[in-house]
């Protein structure tokens, strides 16, 4: 039953994907060729998931998504996003380091911050400082596509004249118009109080869904969210990471660990790699022929071809997961499309990457990650013959375990026909290839939940429910004791009063007696 009615769901999605199209087509495309930008509308029908996602933030109602389609498409050519580049934003802001992407919160999204008190309330820059922070944005959203950002208001020794409103409520039009589904949560950090009537404002403006997202914190409860290796020290943190302009701060992309260990410099981990990877022959998983048609997910089909992988292919691919999506590049098409996903399990600690080489040339490539210490990447440096593809195998190195803000880089660049392919050739190659030419292709890890992890989770639950029904029982009890104790004295109270009431009332008489008498 829950599988059929997934399935509805999905059909239903898709259903909504397609009327969404149909009608943005007839009733807003059709009204003015030049309203949008034509790359902007080519994306809108070939992606599903960027539909999906302007449908999932407006409940799946389609009227509602259209309007918000509508006014987003009107606001990236306003602002130009397609072609917005570096050299288009003047230099003073990226100097100012005010707003820029650094470091992850613990469920493994990019830090968006924000440096309240290094922004001051201009209006004649206020149109620029949109189009920086829409840079970021842009940039991001090209490089880890469908990856939330959690957006970080360091407000540590701000005041009221570091507040712009219009600019905080452009941000908040960013993640509910502009970027939908983009917002993972929006820390607050060290708001002062002076700053509280501002922000009930704020609130206004956002949807229940934001309002959720919002959470307020101190340098004592912030590594709730953010681990002390990604905040910097003022906030307890351990990053002595210090913004600096030029260039644009980027991941810490370095060449991985190979067969013999830690590379000490970028040329010896060329040659080395190279060296040894040339002694191996790669086989293609796929003619370019099946890369190229599109493939539904079919888990019994997937599970029979990794069999298949492991009794057929090489002793380095065996155990390999094999990948499911695709990203379909100008150079290669890169399998998975998004995430490689390891587990805890030993046979969860060894992933496939798959290159196909879409060109008519020689493209070289290298793997590059954030942890070189923790993954072997073989080869993670060499060439890709043209209409062929390369099984690159990341696995696990000793006992490190993956972690969701590691990153892995693809980059590709194609060859010229008379180049050649071997150590020298391809060490000066990357030497001098310009980087415009290189393609580039960004990989997460994604944890794989163990079933024992999920069991556990299920017997304690029980077990905590029942704990927590009992320290509620205790403490009706207690409470049941302590208000019949109080009920005693209430009643021995109310009988000590009726008695003094009465000998007053008998000495009262008494006096008035003896008076009369005399």
């Amino acid at each position: 039953m829950a599988e059929t009615g997934q399935a509805e769901s999905e059909q239903d999605i898709e259903r909504k994907i397609e009327e969404t199209r149909q009608r943005f087509k007839s009733e807003y495309v059709g009204e003015s060729q030049d309203k949008y930008d034509s790359r902007d509308v080519e994306r809108l029908f070939k992606e599903d998931a960027l539909v999906e996602g302007y449908l999932t933030w407006r409940q799946f109602v389609v009227e509602d998504t259209l309007k918000m389609i509508d006014e987003s498409l009107q606001w990236r050519k306003e602002f130009t996003l397609n072609d917005l580049t570096e050299s288009s934003i003047p230099r003073w802001m990226f100097e100012s380091g005010a707003v820029f992407l650094h470091g992850y919160d613990k469920e493994g999204n990019k830090l968006f911050w924000f440096r309240v008190k290094l922004h001051i309330k201009d209006a004649k820059t206020i149109l620029d400082k949109k189009r920086y922070v829409a840079f970021w944005l842009e940039r991001y959203a090209k490089r880890e596509p469908g990856m939330p950002l959690t957006v970080v208001f360091d407000m540590s020794e701000s005041g009221l004249s570091n507040i712009d409103m219009d600019f905080v409520k452009y941000i908040i039009n960013c993640f509910k118009v502009y970027y939908p589904k983009f917002l993972s949560k929006m820390i607050m950090y060290e708001m002062p109080w002076i700053m509280n009537a501002a922000w009930k404002i704020v609130k206004t403006w956002l949807g229940p869904e934001a309002i959720s997202k919002l959470k307020f914190v101190t340098k004592s409860d912030i590594q709730t969210y953010v681990g002390p290796e990604h905040l910097p020290p003022h906030m307890g943190g351990t990053d002595q990471f210090k913004y600096s302009y030029p260039p644009l701060p980027d991941d810490d992309f370095q060449s991985p660990i190979c067969e013999n260990g830690p590379i000490v410099s970028e040329d010896e981990s060329d040659i080395k790699d190279i060296e040894s990877e040339s002694k191996e022959t790669l086989e293609s998983s796929f003619n370019s022929e099946q890369s190229l048609k599109p493939k539904k997910v079919n888990f019994l089909e997937d599970s029979q071809k990794s069999e298949d992988l492991d009794r057929g292919e090489p002793g380095r691919l065996r155990g390999a997961r094999k990948p499911t999506t695709t990203f379909k590049g100008t150079l290669l098409d890169i399998s998975p499309s998004e995430e490689l996903r390891f587990g805890a399990k030993e046979s969860e600690r060894k992933c496939l990457i798959i290159l196909n080489n879409v060109t008519k040339n020689h493209v070289a490539f290298k793997v590059r990650t954030t942890a070189p210490e923790k993954y072997r990447v073989k080869p993670s440096n060499s060439s890709c013959e043209p209409g062929a593809s390369v099984d690159i195998v990341v696995s696990l190195h000793g006992g490190f375990q993956a972690s969701p803000q590691d990153r892995f880089l693809v980059m590709a660049a194609e060859m010229e026909s008379s180049a050649g392919a071997g150590v020298s050739e391809l060490a000066l190659f990357w030497k001098e290839v310009s980087k415009a030419k290189v393609m580039e292709h960004r990989l997460r890890c994604h944890l794989l939940e163990s079933p024992k992890s999920i069991l556990s989770n299920l017997s304690e639950s029980p077990s905590a429910t029942s704990n927590e029904h009992q320290d509620l029982q205790s403490t009706l009890m207690r409470v049941l004791a302590t208000n019949s104790r109080l009920e005693q004295k209430l009643d021995s109270c109310v009988w000590t009063q009726k008695v003094l009431v009465l000998m007053v009332s008998f000495l009262l008489a008494l006096t008035t007696y003896s008076l009369w008498t005399s």
